[in-house]
């Protein structure tokens, strides 16, 4: 790192710029301390109150939230029936999880190339790999931006599947006027501190329809019940319950709550600064021959979680490691968002290939991830896009 500052001069910053951070306030503080001084620290009522809000947010019937959002995509595929022999389709360019929850259930992930401009999962792709034994299909709204909500929702009730939105970036973006969250048969949000809003560690899914909210709120904790309506038998007594499936412990606790219904109410905040640095950054690499703009699609109008700069090496004397290096020498801390699922070694061990999703494994050979996140200063914007610009001009052919 030091060699690259020296070679490329000083450099823009004197102090590093991470990828992502979160933003706490008194009021989140306060919120916490509220929870930490009352009679309930899990299983309270901030849970309700979360889940509440939730639906406010996102127009969503019901919500059930969970520790995390890999939870959450577990407990979604637990609800749509996946299990041993069956097929959920999904993209490479995600976080683990996303394919990892139909492995959980027994189920075989199968991978969908991408848009090579929007980057999101390509329904023309998913058309091409259904099959009579796809249970669902978890489209990854990257980015923050939306999937072709339409398309897939057609594609997969026309089958017999379910869709599932994996909307761990998705959260204030609004799919042709109606918030993400609403729309698919169920989406799947996360709240890890990297994210728009946090809790922590947290997440949620949506639906609007009773039968898997029902499912989903056994499958968040241990299958167990004390609805009589469940119930082999009348309770013996008000301490009386029953465990009618197979759940697993996926609760998230009332000082988690607490946070993200404070998180929540800054959320028009978080996306319009978003939408700012976004909007700055592309009217800046726009202009610069060797780096492709991520496009997207008009239904979606987007707050981003990833900016996602996209290289043209053919227009360069390096590649994605050089410039990932050179900008960490200008003390711009990028990331790689993410490598194509299918390459690694547990996914090989299990006969995946590379090869598989042409389009996504150019993409990641290609991208990092640049700073982005609310409390971003307007120095720091322009200082990543000085050293965005210098870095280019430096191995411009």
């Amino acid at each position: 790192m030091e060699k690259l500052a020296i070679e490329g001069g000083t450099p823009v910053r004197d102090t590093k710029l991470y990828y992502g951070h979160q933003y706490i306030d008194d009021a989140d503080i306060q919120a916490v301390v509220d929870v930490l001084k009352s009679d309930y620290l899990t299983c309270g009522p901030k849970i309700g109150e979360l889940e509440e809000k939730l639906c406010q947010v996102t127009g969503a019937k019901y919500a059930v939230v969970c520790s995390n959002g890999t939870a959450a995509l577990h407990i979604a595929c637990l609800a749509a029936g996946v299990g041993p022999g069956d097929e959920v389709i999904t993209t490479p360019i995600t976080f683990a999880a996303s394919a990892n929850c139909a492995l959980y259930c027994g189920a075989k992930p199968v991978f969908a190339d991408i848009n090579e401009k929007t980057y999101n999962i390509d329904p023309k792709q998913v058309a091409e790999k259904i099959t009579e034994n796809t249970k669902a299909v978890v489209g990854v709204s990257y980015t923050g931006q939306s999937i072709e909500e339409e398309d897939l929702l057609e594609l997969c009730h026309k089958h017999g599947a379910l869709l599932i939105e994996d909307g761990a970036h998705v959260i204030g973006t609004k799919y042709k006027g109606k918030p993400n969250g609403s729309i698919a048969d169920m989406t799947t949000l996360s709240f890890h501190p990297v994210k728009t809003v946090t809790s922590g560690e947290g997440g949620a899914v949506l639906t609007n329809r009773e039968d898997l909210y029902q499912k989903l709120l056994l499958f968040r904790a241990h299958g167990i019940t004390r609805d009589p309506a469940l119930m082999s038998k009348e309770p013996d007594g008000g301490w009386y319950y029953e465990q009618v499936d197979l759940g697993y412990n996926y609760r998230m606790t009332d000082m988690q709550a607490a946070l993200l219904i404070s998180q929540l109410d800054k959320l028009p905040l978080f996306s319009a600064r978003r939408k700012e640095i976004v909007a700055k950054y592309n009217a800046a690499f726009e202009k610069l021959p060797q780096i492709f703009v991520q496009q997207e699609i008009p239904e979606s109008d987007t707050t981003r979680h990833l900016y996602i700069l996209r290289i043209k090496p053919e227009t360069l004397t390096t590649d994605r490691r050089g410039i990932f290096d050179a900008l960490a020498g200008e003390n711009i801390m990028c990331n790689v968002h993410y490598i194509p699922t299918y390459y690694f070694p547990y996914y090989q061990k299990l006969g995946y290939e590379k090869g598989l999703c042409p389009k996504a494994e150019k993409l990641y050979a290609e991208m990092l991830s640049l700073p982005l996140y609310y409390s971003m200063t307007d120095q720091d914007v322009e200082d990543v896009i000085h050293a965005v610009n210098k870095v280019i001009a430096r191995y411009a052919k």
